[in-house]
């Protein structure tokens, strides 16, 4: 039998309360969902959720990958129904992590880290600078005014290895995504659509407004945690001048 609940946490203080739904994503994933809104609260569900569940080792368990509005947990089948002694392994690791979420989530959260990210703004680092202040009626001072005013989420890592999506800015940052994507975008690039930043960890092709590239590596395989960011996480945009960005990029980026 196929398991969709939805499950409601036990008020507890001080844990936030939340709901949840626990869906099969095949027969090696589950996934916990918190909402269908890009919502910055049901966001941080997700993340507190993920480190909750990654705090309890579950037996089976694989990775465990927290988005917008969820967490999927991958995990071996037959290991969980050894562990468990039963031959629904779906039905035993969803029942595990509905315990869990019961629990509470905020405490288990902790404070999130925030890091500093330089970003050298417009001219050849952030070309799309000019039209996006166009289309959001701002300056492009103000625009950079805006995107670096505040510490913003890590909502999630995708699309490629350490790509973080961050947000959500100020209502007024709504540009569009690009029409007509790029088939390369330089490493560190910052683009920006939609009340939301990405940061190309390599050279990558993409269709967000760039409107300024950061010094800092974001991805690193030799690194001991190769993504810099981690869902999350929140990261504090510090604009810099070309001057310093070029001196930052000749000596390997420093680290946040």
């Amino acid at each position: 039998m196929i398991a969709q609940d939805t499950q409601h946490a036990a008020p507890a203080a001080p844990a936030t309360q939340a709901s949840w739904r626990i869906a099969p994503s095949g027969d090696r994933c589950l996934i916990v969902e918190f909402g269908t809104v890009a919502d910055i609260a049901i966001n941080r569900q997700a993340c507190a959720a993920a480190v909750r569940i990654a705090a309890a080792a579950l037996p089976g368990v694989t990775d465990i990958v927290p988005a917008l509005t969820t967490v999927g947990v991958h995990y071996q089948p037959i290991a969980v129904a050894r562990a468990t002694g039963t031959s629904a392994p779906f039905e035993a690791l969803s029942a595990m992590i509905g315990e869990l979420l019961r629990e509470g989530l905020s405490s288990n959260a902790g404070a999130p880290l925030v890091i500093d990210i330089p970003v050298c703004y417009g001219g050849e680092h952030g070309p799309d600078l000019d039209d996006v202040a166009a289309t959001c009626g701002l300056s492009p001072e103000q625009v950079i005014a805006l995107h670096s005013a505040e510490p913003v989420d890590v909502l999630m890592l995708g699309f490629a290895p350490g790509h973080p999506y961050v947000g959500r800015f100020d209502e007024r940052l709504s540009p569009p995504r690009r029409s007509t994507p790029r088939t390369a975008v330089a490493a560190g690039s910052i683009g920006l659509a939609n009340r939301q930043t990405v940061i190309y960890p390599m050279t990558l092709p993409g269709g967000w407004n760039l409107i300024g590239r950061t010094p800092v590596a974001l991805f690193d395989p030799h690194r001991a945690s190769p993504c810099l960011l981690a869902a999350g996480d929140r990261v504090r945009f510090v604009p810099i001048s070309s001057d310093v960005f070029a001196s930052m990029l000749a000596g390997g980026g420093v680290q946040p």
